[in-house]
């Protein structure tokens, strides 16, 4: 299993990546602690790291920079940009105008200490703006050396069909785990194409069977069912990047210590009917 992935065949980043979405931004000791995790990822290896405007109105790119900056060789910080405090009473609503997304790259470039975000995500499609305009502005801030790549979030398979008619999209996020196998399709879709496929909320329980069976993977392993529902994702294909996110150094250690867990076919064959038994019962 390979436990590295080349985003748009030329961006090579660790498999095994983290999600910045759950670190306190606010002064004080939660802040300090934040940023304490995000340099011990770092220091553990990780190689992509996950954030979005929409964490904190930008606190959360703040956060990064502060913790990290300057970025040490090879590390990508991918933001996501389209959702925005535009709608009544300034509450967050999803906004694809050009205006709006150009902004907001502007101002992500600004808060990362960056001249250039080398993976820039559409975090929602917005319908009440054309696609075209979205994407087109995207494209033109790529042509304007600010963005290096563009990649989406919550898409189908027919949306992300239409997006690369317009762009080359080089990355996914979609919500994915073993128990929650709703955009099977659109894995597949990106396994195909070699695009990186970036689950987020990789890890979801729910289900006391199959709970009961993951921890019974987890025990034969000598691991935690957190270990296992990372590992599993890792296996499912090249592509997948999963981005487990935390805000406690523990914690991040036990996932990262995932990516050199092996599952036996077995085990896969077991963990894989447990997602078929979720998908049937979402169905």
């Amino acid at each position: 299993m390979a436990s590295t992935f080349r985003i748009g065949g030329d961006l090579d980043v660790g498999r095994l990546g983290f999600g910045a979405m759950h670190l306190p931004t606010e002064p004080g000791s939660g802040r300090e602690n934040a940023l304490a995790v995000a340099r011990r990822a770092v220091e553990l290896g990780v190689t992509l790291i996950d954030t979005a405007y929409l964490y904190g109105g930008g606190a959360n790119e703040e956060l990064l920079a502060e913790a990290l900056h300057p970025y040490p060789e090879g590390l990508l910080i991918t933001t996501k940009v389209g959702v925005a405090r535009t709608g009544p009473d300034g509450d967050w609503k999803l906004d694809g105008r050009p205006e709006i997304l150009r902004d907001q790259v502007r101002q992500a470039l600004r808060r990362l200490r960056t001249e250039r975000i080398e993976l820039l995500q559409l975090h929602r499609i917005d319908p009440d703006t054309p696609l075209a305009d979205q994407l087109g502005t995207l494209r033109e801030l790529q042509t304007e050396g600010l963005v290096g790549r563009i990649g989406l979030s919550e898409v189908t398979v027919d949306e992300l069909e239409r997006a690369r008619e317009l762009v080359d999209v080089v990355s996914v996020q979609n919500r994915y785990n073993l128990l929650d196998r709703e955009h099977e399709p659109v894995l597949d879709a990106c396994a195909a194409a070699g695009i990186a496929f970036l689950p987020w909320r990789p890890v979801a329980w729910g289900r006391t069977g199959a709970e009961g069976e993951i921890a019974a993977v987890a025990a034969e392993l000598g691991a935690t069912p957190t270990q296992v529902a990372l590992a599993w994702l890792l296996d499912r294909a090249p592509v997948v990047l999963p981005i487990p996110g935390t805000a406690r150094v523990g914690h991040l250690e036990e996932n990262l210590a995932a990516a050199g867990l092996r599952l036996t076919s077995a085990q896969r064959d077991r963990l894989d009917r447990l997602a078929e038994g979720a998908q049937a019962a979402s169905g």
